[in-house]
């Protein structure tokens, strides 16, 4: 297709070509979409009904199990679209929007992961104050600023994007619609979105988190090092431990997806689909597994529905 400047939709490639394939690619990515579902909304829910976990530290972790339902709906449900339909176009304004919204949701994920690191130090650093500090308003607080930031910031970068007069084909070599493979169509003049790209995307994506999240970790490692008891040190460390193995794995798909070049197409695919689709899979079983809080609750609901069950 030559270059056009009155695009009004897009073809996505998907994940393969190989039409044999496209079921089990299918299969695969339904039961990652299924299991997100199920194990963010299992731990919203054991958040709101727990009286025992109606603290900030699982107040905010509602909050990224939210994110974590929103972000492969977003971008997952053309794949299981395209197959039932076999219909795998876009429009130009559906693409801007899915791209909109995971870009938000990813912002959002990062900045309520740096919120649960302040937490995190308040609690190991400051326990003394920790309920006045960490009170709901403040909480509210945060968690408010991290959904409305998320997703305010980045409305420039739609509006460059919607600017974009001419793309050199309407086929994009991915599985949705993601700010570097539509850059990689487009033959119009980008330079300024390419400079908010590598200068506000990587504030709000790496460098403004990451200071936070790491400050925070320098002040709570100096404060557990403080502690006599080795029993008590391994458990300051423990409760941080869930949060931290989140923090590197999400770091470490976003390094990969958008830091590190890369000229293999498949690679940069399985980036993309292991922070869309394996990182909200993960998530609420790190907390589980690892959260002794969280199993307890668990355990306390499922004896309750064994009660009323017998009842």
């Amino acid at each position: 297709m030559k270059a056009n400047q009155t695009m009004t939709y897009f073809i996505i490639k998907g994940i393969s070509d190989d039409p044999e394939l496209q079921a089990p690619i299918f299969l695969l990515v339904l039961l990652i979409y299924l299991i997100s579902l199920v194990g963010n909304m299992s731990l919203l829910l054991l958040v709101c009904l727990d009286s025992h976990l109606h603290t900030p530290m699982y107040f905010f972790l509602a909050n990224l199990s939210i994110v974590d339902m929103m972000s492969p709906t977003v971008t997952l449900h053309k794949i299981l679209l395209t197959f039932i339909t076999a219909d795998n176009t876009v429009s130009y304004l559906a693409c801007i929007a899915q791209f909109y919204m995971f870009t938000s949701l990813t912002a959002d994920e990062l900045l309520i992961l740096m919120a649960m690191s302040y937490d995190r130090y308040v609690a190991i650093c400051r326990p003394l104050n920790y309920n006045i500090i960490m009170n709901f308003k403040i909480c509210l607080l945060l968690a408010s600023f991290c959904w409305t930031f998320g997703f305010i910031q980045y409305v420039s970068f739609i509006w460059f994007v919607s600017k974009i007069s001419c793309f050199s084909t309407n086929v994009i070599d991915h599985f949705c619609c993601d700010l570097v493979p539509i850059l990689e169509i487009a033959c119009s003049d980008i330079t300024i979105l390419k400079t908010l790209s590598n200068t506000q995307g990587l504030m709000v994506y790496f460098v403004i988190p990451f200071l936070v999240i790491l400050t925070s970790y320098i002040f709570i490692i100096r404060s557990i090092m403080k502690i006599r008891s080795t029993i008590g040190r391994r458990k300051a460390f423990y409760t941080c431990s869930s949060h931290l193995t989140v923090i590197m794995l999400l770091y470490a798909t976003l390094i990969f997806q958008y830091l590190i070049p890369s000229n293999s197409l498949g690679s940069k695919k399985l980036h993309s689909l292991l922070n869309m689709a394996i990182i909200p899979v993960l998530n609420p079983f790190i907390y589980s597994l690892k959260n002794k809080d969280v199993k307890a609750a668990f355990k306390r609901r499922i004896g309750k529905c064994k009660v009323k069950l017998q009842n």
